[in-house]
């Protein structure tokens, strides 16, 4: 890839470019936002006054912009709302890999980190429609059928969004992967599988009698991965992805 090929890919530059092993650098927009949008959790890293923070946080994705949030007290916030520069990063552990020799003992992973500019969000309409996907984005049509946020909730909830300028992922998927000479030793080595998986459904015992789960929420079945229900969540409520 070159700079300015930009189409359906990230613009490269030394700020996103996969320094370490360029084999497992990724950055077309397919790869990063399939990445993205399997995941709630992400980290968001910045400086204040020269001293580094890196703050965990649930986000969500629509196009090319991310959005954040939080109580408007909050630090992070507070030091973002007037145009930060932020590195918002999600990761996943796919393995843990035990090898022949300490060196090449390693994990499958597959990682995320986008730049961009944050910025407190102000539109009344922009902020509207990001406070409903904050939970719809993750439980399609709940927001219908629950209490309406009252003034001081919605006055106490402040929103951060940012363009993602540039973004690289970066994905191990190899195992076990010894020097050719190390095979011949007789060292146990294994790959060990590593997944969140949804557990049975806890219902609040203080629910009203025939107060059933809704259907929208079969995606979150009992064994089911997380990553699959959060994507397939994802494109519930953005069809076009």
């Amino acid at each position: 890839m070159t700079e300015g090929q930009t189409t359906n890919s990230y613009l490269l530059s030394s700020r996103n470019q996969v320094k370490r092993r360029h084999d497992r650098g990724f950055y077309d927009h397919a790869t990063v936002h399939s990445l993205l949008d399997a995941s709630m959790l992400c980290h968001v890293s910045y400086v204040i006054a020269g001293q580094p923070y890196c703050t965990p946080t649930f986000f969500w994705r629509e196009e090319t912009r991310l959005y954040w949030h939080g109580s408007s007290a909050s630090r992070m916030l507070r030091n973002q709302s007037s145009g930060q520069k932020v590195c918002l990063t999600v990761a996943h552990l796919d393995s843990l890999v035990l090898a022949r020799c300490g060196f090449n003992h390693s994990a499958d992973y597959r990682a995320v980190m986008a730049f961009g500019t944050a910025y407190l969000v102000t539109d009344k309409d922009e902020k509207e429609r990001a406070l409903v996907a904050m939970v719809d984005r993750f439980f399609p049509d709940r927001t219908a059928s629950l209490r309406q946020s009252t003034a001081q909730e919605i006055k106490a909830t402040s929103l951060i969004a940012m363009e993602i300028e540039q973004a690289s992922a970066k994905i191990r998927a190899k195992g076990v992967a010894d020097d050719d000479e190390d095979y011949e030793l007789p060292v146990y080595a294994e790959r060990i599988p590593v997944r969140t998986v949804l557990g049975a459904q806890e219902p609040c015992p203080r629910l009203h009698d025939g107060v059933k789960r809704p259907a929208s929420l079969g995606g979150y079945s009992e064994g089911r991965l997380l990553e699959e229900a959060l994507r397939d969540a994802y494109f519930l409520h953005y069809p076009g992805g």
